[in-house]
């Protein structure tokens, strides 16, 4: 088994969930973190924070646990493909640069993410994180799309 780890992003949709199936398929059992990003404040609770004099410390903390949570799913998800996964989580934005930054920390070999697989417009009006890590990684980066219609 490969001691350099993969980094795994799950952040408990199909799509991550696909990411973690083509990577156990592609590289066999090793060594992975699987990363969850959690926004240290939501946009529904920064307008909480706006209208109550709630501490943005609180939310952190919620969204830090809630990131974990998903985490943690991910790395048994991972354990079940045959990884020795374990979880990792951060709160943190930009999700894509948290990831870049993640991987550089553990000289990952390669990246593992899903993507949506957004049109255009939309890509350009909420963003792509695969495309930003893709961008950004200086290493290697699966990104695995989603399963086709009617297809698989």
């Amino acid at each position: 088994m490969n001691d350099t780890p993969i980094l795994i992003c799950y952040d408990g949709t199909d799509g991550s969930d696909r990411a973690i199936d083509a990577a156990a398929a592609l590289f066999g059992p090793r060594r992975a973190i699987v990363l969850d990003v959690g926004p240290a404040v939501t946009p529904v609770e920064s307008l909480a924070l706006v209208a109550s004099a709630a501490p943005a410390a609180a939310f952190e903390e919620t969204n830090a646990a809630d990131a974990l949570s998903r985490a943690r799913a991910g790395a048994e998800r991972a354990r079940r493909a045959g990884f020795t996964a374990e979880a990792r989580a951060e709160v943190a934005s930009p999700t894509w640069q948290t990831i870049v930054d993640v991987a550089g920390e553990l000289d990952a070999a390669v990246i593992v993410l899903g993507s949506r697989a957004l049109n255009d417009a939309r890509e350009l009006l909420v963003g792509s994180v695969s495309h930003e890590v893709s961008q950004h990684a200086g290493r290697p980066v699966l990104i695995v799309p989603p399963s086709r219609a009617g297809g698989e």
